[in-house]
């Protein structure tokens, strides 16, 4: 009798995790997009105690890169145990070396990978083959898949496959649009693939591994006499690789009902045109072939699974002797090749063919482009030209080397029963998780499939997202975005303004939008364009005051679960009393482990999601008019290429757009012209109120509020009165007008410049708003901004807080979380130093809020000079620093050598001579080589000598740069720790910056060395069980490196001090900033981020320190210790404040006191540490060892 079918709604990620967990005994793990959660789910099932075939949980490993997993899993196969990684992009690169290795020792293994592209001319974290293109030299066998429910199939065969064979396996399937996808499959049985696996095969691979009691060595040296004739002794284990792949597909096929073979054709069995692909691409194919086929066109699709090692025979096997013409599509680019990997492959194969048909390759989809069943079919009419275009391009416009294909027009394709909605919210407020219990809920409670796939720009919380959905009767293979939505809801009200939002909605569909506008105001409010497209459309208009309803709940700006609810009362895809029955379920999942009080709040958001209402569609609205166009006086750059990206429109933009900034060049300051308005709440000043102490802006993530000074002409000027103001406090300000002015259009509403208001008498000289209710307040920052010089040159910047708000913000707008910890830190640099800045910033949270196309939040000022910024990778910002800093002090020793030749050259004026020696003798004071550069520029410029001549050459160099490294804990304690304890050693003049997280922030949490012990964080499921690694400490060892511990929101002034020392301090320094994180789930809220900080410090949480070498030159204690005695009392309570913490006590109740015991007692016995440092007797020598 056979089993009956279990389904699961679940994404790749969790189908690969699922089946390797089954045959794995070790995951050696780290963490990189998109692959991570397949090692979150492996961590969480050990945790639990699931147990895999061979009855036990799996022993999972996180190490410090992808290079030292590759490396644990090589010791671990040798060592006897089913090992297993999980990886992608950078990550799968980083693990080269050790691939060649184990492939050259045959071990059985299987390198799991969401298939993702590599940083090239730019980063991006979605999904094409470059990554896997780039290992299939290695010796690893290859098998690709091209779905959900392939991926549940078919990585039992990579497993089973390795095993028997001994040929390691990469098993790889398209990142995010299969690693994220959501679709509702078959579950595989666990017992069925235990009974597939070659007992023989593992029993040898046991005997196999090093062991002292019969011992043998491996990895040995070879010279050029045998290693040729060695190397290719291993081929027949690769000539018998396909058979049995191909034998556990067919055992596979059998156990699920569907058909798989190393290339599996589909199509008209007599086609005379074919594409040959792999990945998610071949399913979208599949629409197109059906829609042709219907229409009597002969068309089919190759889809590849065993990539390496290539079959011929089975390809041309399953190739239909009819065609005449084959079109081979790549997710992936070679420059200089004559082809793609596939391509070539495939050319190869066909080349003693007689009456061979003719072969073009094609280029599509990198970084997720999406693929559409439309531009497949434009593959097709391409190869039905008597002279195919070869090496093309699909879905994009090349105007410049002409490659691509004329482009088919959009069709829904996906079948007459589906259904498909389309969600647009901001990050951070719900929408994607509630869409993903959603798609959970409908795909566990019907018998409908489904899938749902979430798009975002690349900002963190408070960026772009856009949930697709679809439920149908049959099998869902529409692998691209939905374009043609039945229902769109849009969560945001600002986006009517900022993208087209109702694109592509169903005649007769339905509108839902989340607005404070009712009734005849929202008809007023609405934007022509959308009104014409909903009364073209005959759609219906809901509409829900859910950011209102969320503040009642006490929610917040979680708007989610509110729409949610609305969603399903208004669609009725399930039945009402099912769903708020489900969703409610979903909520303790989701929310449980936050406690009782979050799930009551949600269940709330559920029974008044049903407080919508309709508005009537005017049939008149059909005949208004366009928008009108708003005119403004932007550079081309910010309206022909970051406007229509920010739009969600940049897949229109031609290749012809990039000419110029081939290399990936970016122009500074864009961030400032998005104006998103996506705040719910933001801050009103009350002037009466404030003191002008400047900690608001000091702690604001964004740049969002500044204080300006205006003199008399500008005040008359001013589109505001004098009573908006107040005279400037200070003897250097006088007769200057004070305004503390808000940004209302940037501003994230987190509010924690209103929480760290001092105010005048306990009353505070700011307050939070309705949006609606500042926007007026906009044209006051527009005309400071714009029309109000800098005054910060009346004031010493460095010298307190104050004064430092007084310098315009080099960073600005960044496209970090409302409440970000980190950014603070990150502006404050630039207002001290920006304009004469260098960045080398690590990979991770803060390049993407630092770089992210199309937005820069670092800017310049008036005199156009500002930071110059670059990212390399994850694991080498330290060097990447570094290397900057050594051709600076390069070019800078050649500028010393030609002001030597100016000071003698008879050609060259005595001010120019003068200059010249003031250079030289302040050749490390940025103010006055600024100074001198500005002075003998022109002037050299004028003379135009040998001397001069080569001055302007080097120009860039005469003003002192300040270097600065940024990374976050992960690079800084882990990936990159090797290379930044290297510059660190150096001696050079670097400055260093951590943003301590204590999380991989940018990854979504998972735990580092940075966690400290107790805390609960992916990858370590049941909370860490070692302690934080101090580096700041280890960096003291050195002694001639400055160290500082900081926390703004503990200690405004110990921050800007620490700062201030480090850019002053002749060598090499490095500054540790505690910053508070979205993923430690702070339960005050990130409006409470510097509060958390305080309070961090306070319990004894963290420490303040500051280790300066000059002081030691000085005889002095180069240790400070500026944290108080802390508050031990206070240290549980700030555990439980955390989600971090307070879910350790939720799950692992009987070890949470044991945990949360040592965390306190490894807290106090760092500041014992610290306070014995701090307290030493510097500056004498040790009596003498008496022997």
């Amino acid at each position: 009798m056979s089993k009956e079918k279990k389904f699961l709604t679940c994404d790749g990620n969790q189908a690969a995790a699922h089946v390797s967990y089954m045959f794995t005994e070790v995951a050696a793990i780290y963490p990189i997009t998109p692959s991570s959660t397949m090692a979150e789910y492996v961590d969480e099932w050990a945790a639990a105690g699931r147990k895999n075939i061979f009855g036990e949980p799996v022993t999972v490993q996180e190490m410090q890169s992808e290079g030292g997993a590759a490396g644990a899993v090589h010791g671990s196969l040798q060592a006897g145990a089913l090992t297993t990684t999980y990886t992608a992009s950078q990550g799968l690169l980083l693990m080269i070396p050790n691939m060649y290795k184990i492939a050259g020792e045959l071990l059985p293994t299987v390198f799991h990978v969401s298939a993702r592209t590599i940083a090239s001319h730019a980063l991006s974290i979605f999904g094409d083959h470059q990554d896997v293109m780039s290992v299939r030299q290695t010796g690893f066998a290859m098998l690709a898949e091209g779905s959900v429910q392939e991926v549940m199939d078919l990585s039992g065969v990579a497993h089973l496959a390795t095993i028997k064979s001994r040929v390691p396996f990469v098993n790889f399937f398209d990142g995010f649009r299969t690693s994220h996808e959501i679709q509702k499959i078959e579950e595989i049985d666990q017992d069925a693939l235990a009974a597939l696996v070659d007992r023989d095969a593992l029993a040898r691979f046991r005997a196999d591994a090093l062991n002292p009691e019969k011992p043998v060595a491996r990895g040995m040296a070879e010279n050029g006499d045998v290693f040729f004739q060695h190397r290719e002794s291993c081929n027949p284990y690769y000539d018998a690789v396909p058979a049995i792949v191909e034998d556990y597909m067919n055992k596979v096929s059998e156990i699920t009902g569907r058909k798989y073979g190393l290339f599996n054709y589909y199509g008209a069995p007599d086609a005379d045109r074919v594409i040959i692909a792999m990945g998610s691409v071949t399913q979208a194919a599949q629409e197109a072939i059906d829609h042709m086929m219907a229409q009597g066109e002969k068309v089919g699709l190759v889809s590849v699974h065993l990539y390496r090692p290539f079959s011929v025979k089975h390809l041309l096997a399953a190739v239909p002797a009819t065609v005449k013409s084959i079109a081979v599509l790549d997710r992936t680019k070679e420059p200089g090749a004559n082809g793609e990997p596939l391509y070539l492959d495939v050319v190869e194969a066909y080349k003693d063919v007689e009456n061979a048909p003719v072969i073009v390759g094609g280029r599509y989809g990198l970084a997720s482009k999406d693929t559409t069943p439309a531009q497949i079919i434009g593959v097709y009419e391409n190869l039905a030209l008597p002279m195919p275009k070869n090496h093309f391009t699909v879905g994009i416009v090349d105007d410049v080397t002409f490659t691509s294909l004329p482009p088919v027009e959009e069709m829904a394709l996906g079948g007459a029963s589906i259904y498909e909605a389309k969600f647009y919210g901001l990050g951070a407020d719900g929408t994607v998780g509630a869409n993903k219990n959603s798609v959970k809920i409908i795909g566990d409670n019907t018998n409908k499939y489904c899938q749902a796939y979430f798009a975002y720009d690349s900002k963190k919380s408070g960026g772009f997202t856009c949930s697709h959905l679809r439920f149908g009767d049959e099998p869902i293979r529409s692998t691209y975005l939905v374009n043609t939505p039945n229902f769109v809801a849009c969560h945001v009200q600002a986006y009517l303004h900022m993208y087209d939002v109702t694109r592509g909605l169903r005649d007769n569909g339905t509108f839902l939008l989340n607005t404070i506008w009712e009734g005849d105001e929202l008809a007023k409010n609405l934007p022509n364009r959308v009104k014409k497209y909903l009364a073209k459309h005959n759609v219906s208009l809901y509409y829900i005051n859910a950011t209102k309803i969320a503040q009642e709940i006490g929610l917040g700006n979680r708007t989610n679960t509110i729409l949610q609810s609305a969603f399903f009362r208004i669609t009725e895809v399930i039945p009402v009393d099912l769903a708020v029955e489900q969703m409610k379920k979903f909520i303790v999942k989701s929310y449980g482990k936050k406690g009782e009080d979050i799930v009551q709040k949600n269940y709330a958001a559920v029974d008044r999601g049903g407080e919508y209402k309709q508005l009537a569609v005017d049939p008149a609205w059909a005949e208004l008019p366009d928008d009108a166009p708003v005119a403004n006086d932007d550079p081309a750059f910010i309206n022909d290429i970051v406007r229509p990206i920010n739009a969600q429109d940049g897949d229109l933009l031609k290749v012809s757009v990039f000419k110029g900034i081939e290399d990936g060049t970016w122009q500074q300051g864009t961030a400032a012209y998005e104006k998103r308005g996506v705040a719910a709440f933001v801050p009103e000043w009350l002037e009466e109120n404030c003191i002008q102490c400047n900690k608001c802006a000091y702690v604001c993530p964004h740049a969002a509020i500044r204080p300006f000074l205006l003199n008399d002409a500008e005040m008359q000027a001013a589109p505001f009165g004098e009573d908006a103001t107040i005279p400037a406090m200070g003897p250097q300000l006088k007769g200057l007008h004070f305004i503390q002015s808000v940004d209302v259009l940037d501003c994230l509403g987190c509010g924690n410049c209103v929480d760290v208001c001092p105010g005048k008498k306990g009353v505070k000289a700011l307050a939070m708003k309705p949006l609606e209710t500042q926007l007026d307040m906009q044209k006051e920052w527009d005309y400071c901004v714009k029309e109000v010089a800098s005054k910060q040159e009346l004031v010493d910047i460095k010298l307190n807080v104050k004064n430092s708000q007084f310098a315009t913000p080099l960073f600005e707008f960044s496209g970090a979380c409302s409440g970000c910890g980190e950014t603070p830190y990150v502006k404050l640099i630039s207002q001290l130093y920006g304009d004469h800045e260098m960045v080398a910033n690590a990979t991770g949270c803060s390049s993407i809020y630092s770089g992210s196309v199309p937005s820069t939040p670092y800017t310049t000022n008036a005199k156009g000079h500002g930071p110059a910024w670059a990212n390399s990778l994850f694991e080498d910002f330290a060097e990447f620093g570094l290397g900057m800093s050594i051709a600076t002090e390069k070019m800078t020793d050649r500028v010393a050598d030609i002001m030597g030749k100016i000071k003698e050259c008879p050609d060259c004026s005595d001010e120019m001579k003068a200059l010249a020696q003031q250079w030289l003798d302040n050749r490390n004071d940025a103010k006055i080589t600024r100074e001198v550069a500005d002075k003998l520029v022109p002037m050299a410029e004028t003379c135009g000598c040998d001397s001069c001549k080569a001055l302007l050459e080097v120009k860039g160099y005469i003003a002192k740069r300040s270097q600065w490294i940024i990374a976050g804990d992960g690079a800084a304690y882990d990936i990159g720790f090797g290379g930044l304890d290297h510059v660190l050693a150096s001696g050079k003049n670097v400055n260093v910056l951590v943003l301590d997280t204590e999380v991989y922030s940018n990854t979504g949490g998972q735990s580092s060395k940075a966690t400290p012990i107790g805390a609960i964080a992916k990858f370590a499921a049941s909370g860490k069980r070692v302690r934080k690694k101090d580096l700041g400490l280890i960096a003291t060892t050195y002694g001639y490196v400055y160290v500082a511990q900081v926390a703004m929101g503990a200690d405004n002034a110990q921050t800007l001090k620490a700062i201030r020392e480090a850019e002053a301090y002749d060598g090499p320094s490095i500054i540790i900033a505690y910053s508070p994180c979205i993923n430690h789930g702070i339960r005050k809220g990130m409006g409470k981020s510097q509060e958390e900080e305080r309070e961090a410090v306070e319990c004894g949480y963290w420490h303040l320190w500051r280790y300066n070498p000059a002081l030691e030159m000085e005889g002095k204690n180069p240790f400070t210790l500026d944290s108080k005695e802390p508050n031990w009392d206070l240290f549980e309570d700030f555990l439980k404040g955390e989600v971090r913490y307070a879910s350790v006590l939720k799950q692992y109740p009987s070890e949470a006191a044991e945990l949360f015991a040592a965390a306190k007692a490894n807290a106090q016995w760092r500041y014992n540490n610290y306070k014995r440092l701090s307290v030493a007797n510097w500056g004498t020598e040790p009596e003498a060892v008496v022997k």
